[in-house]
């Protein structure tokens, strides 16, 4: 198990929209040296390259008036 951040991820779907899987996986392996099989950085590639980013969260608000003061 590992732990990709966007910043991961966007660089390797990049890769592998430029380049193709191979190159994919390479630059897994390269970010992540734990993965040491070909066909599983290959497949974790093709994963990461089907991933769409998350949607930013909504602005928080603040109340400026809690329901007790009125």
């Amino acid at each position: 198990m590992f732990v990709v951040t966007e910043a991961d991820a966007a660089a390797i779907r990049a890769v592998f929209n430029e380049e193709g899987e191979l190159s994919a996986a390479i630059e897994l392996r390269r970010r992540f040296p734990g993965i040491t099989d070909n066909a599983k950085a290959r497949a974790c590639a093709r994963t990461i390259a089907g991933w769409t980013p998350l949607p930013k969260p909504p602005c928080s608000m603040t109340r400026l008036h809690s329901g007790k003061d009125r």
